[in-house]
């Protein structure tokens, strides 16, 4: 892996420069000043794989570095590196990934080895899913794979955080692209937001996780099914009936199913929603308030529709145990859902410190590629055999994929 370390400290930069050679990497360049690091990247494009930024230096600041970065098209991991306020760092890092840089983390200054031999270990884990081009899909294209059942479904593991169980799955889009192979939502979902085919994609979506659910029923898993939908999808009046006809037709009790409702944009109909909803409920199906604290969501919705369960955003997960706003953040979420006598979901756990601290501040469920990441049904399959045949008790450190 080719490392730069870009800091106006020169101490800093030896005792990185050392601390990495210890680890076994040695094509490390530093960099004192970050223009020259850019002159470098325009140079020799696609030359670093990971590059250390400290925030604080002259000339030109870590912020103005992701600026270049970006101008760049840089696609290696990217690490932000400060000694300042632990906010400031926290913002320039959400800055990078609002840009959609790889960020692979955050270290504070001093950086022990112990540390940066963390960060590096995960560093794969980190970034796979940030690895595809971000090539642009036409209306008609995404509307002729939703036709051809190119969508194809994975899903991610829930656990109860204090026995350890597994209790249900996230269904997570994806296209089977014929010429691109996998594609992440995150490069179709916004189209089909703009273009009318979310209630296509949601219905193709919906059938073929219904009927992965019958299946894996009949080999003895009982699990709940939460499956994404945009408010979009909440125009039609008669969209309990869709919901509770399609249960019936692939042999699933409605009570098994959670409707994660995702509000990316602003509610069209309000009465219609809260119509629709509130007769979801009637029909014993779940509902679920997503990443909750972001977009639209808001307190309103937890007054006036009848939640069942809280998801809190991944945001607002990982490191909340050595970050205090986060932490009082997540605190104030899991009281107020417990004092509405709602569940509550921890999705992006990544890590062991990240399970213990939701499961001592009392978080009821987890999910995150600390458990498993998000499987096709076959994999999903094989990994509760393996679970169910192979251990008595929940280590989650064993279920990592």
């Amino acid at each position: 892996m080719k490392i730069l370390i870009v800091d106006d400290d020169p101490f800093i930069c030896r005792l990185m420069n050392r601390q990495l050679h210890a680890l076994g990497f040695t094509e490390i360049a530093l960099y004192g000043r970050a223009r020259s690091a850019v002159e470098h990247l325009e140079r020799e494009p696609g030359t670093a794989e990971l590059i250390f930024c400290d925030l604080q230096m002259p000339e030109m600041d870590g912020v103005e570095f992701i600026r270049h970065l970006v101008r760049l098209g840089y696609r290696g991991a990217l690490v932000l590196i400060s000694g300042e306020d632990e906010r400031i760092l926290q913002s320039a890092e959400r800055l990078a990934r609002a840009e959609r840089l790889r960020v692979a983390g955050t270290l504070y200054k001093p950086v022990s080895s112990e540390q940066l031999q963390r960060l590096l270990q995960a560093l794969p884990e980190a970034s796979e899913e940030r690895l595809a081009p971000a090539t642009p899909y036409g209306a008609d294209e995404l509307a002729h794979g939703i036709a051809a059942g190119q969508l194809v479904n994975h899903y991610q593991p829930k656990v109860d955080l204090h026995s350890g169980t597994v209790i249900g799955v996230e269904t997570l889009a994806r296209w089977q692209h014929p010429e691109d192979g996998l594609v992440y939502p995150d490069r179709f979902i916004a189209v089909a937001e703009d273009h009318g085919l979310v209630d296509a994609l949601m219905r193709a979506v919906l059938r073929r996780a219904l009927r992965d659910a019958r299946r894996w029923q009949l080999q003895g898993h009982t699990l709940q099914l939460a499956i994404n939908v945009s408010m979009d999808n909440l125009v039609r009046l008669d969209f309990p009936e869709f919901i509770e006809q399609e249960a019936s037709a692939a042999g699933v009790a409605p009570s098994t199913l959670i409707l994660e409702v995702t509000e990316s944009r602003l509610m069209k109909n309000r009465q219609a929603a809260l119509d629709i909803l509130t007769r979801l409920r009637l029909k014993r199906v779940g509902l679920s308030i997503d990443d909750f604290g972001t977009g639209h969501s808001s307190l309103t919705q937890l007054r006036d529709i009848p939640f069942t369960e809280l998801k809190i955003d991944r945001s607002f997960v990982h490191g909340a145990w050595r970050d205090g706003a986060l932490r009082t953040i997540l605190d104030a979420s899991l009281d107020m859902a417990r004092k509405l006598g709602m569940k509550t979901v921890a999705e992006g756990i990544e890590d062991h410190d990240d399970w213990n601290h939701l499961r001592a501040a009392g978080c009821d469920i987890a999910q995150g590629w600390f458990i498993a990441r998000a499987l096709p049904v076959e994999q999903l399959l094989t990994w509760l055999h393996d679970r169910e045949i192979g251990r008595a008790s929940f280590n989650p450190a064993h279920h990592l994929y």
